[in-house]
């Protein structure tokens, strides 16, 4: 089953048990995708593309739980989490520290980066192994402390 048949199913499935809150994430989402594929030309998006979408969309929300914890508006954090908790279980097992941090040493190594100059060729290295399982931000903070320790 792909990840948009899954995402129907379990909008249905929110929908026939009353859950609101989840039936809003899916369908904000499900619209998210709809809009790639118009912008795309009207094409199926593969579950590659669908996980990218997916991961743009947590991304947003995290971005916006800084915000709001700057703000001090703990009710929209509480809300916000919660619609990034309906939508991990659609991608792929998140790497830990630690398998990041394994990676970019490779990657660092492979490219023979030596400054922070380098880092485009070592996130174009990496990027790609870890798209949808890894945060980009937490990525660019380990490629950095890598450099200067």
């Amino acid at each position: 089953m792909s990840i948009k048949e899954q995402l129907t199913a379990d909008m249905k499935e929110a929908m026939k048990s009353h859950d609101k809150d989840r039936l809003s994430v899916i369908r904000f989402v499900r619209g998210a995708i709809r809009q790639a594929e118009i912008d795309g030309g009207h094409k199926e998006l593969s579950d590659e593309d669908v996980i990218g979408v997916i991961s743009k969309e947590v991304k947003m929300r995290k971005d916006s739980i800084e915000e709001f914890k700057k703000g001090g508006r703990e009710d929209l954090v509480a809300k916000t989490q919660a619609e990034i908790d309906v939508l991990m279980p659609y991608l792929p097992a998140q790497l830990s520290e630690d398998e990041i941090r394994a990676l970019v040493k490779e990657a660092v190594e492979k490219t023979g980066a030596s400054t922070s100059k380098d880092m485009g060729k070592v996130m174009g290295m990496l990027m790609p192994k870890v798209k949808g399982r890894a945060d980009g931000k937490l990525v660019n903070t380990i490629f950095r402390s890598m450099l200067q320790g």
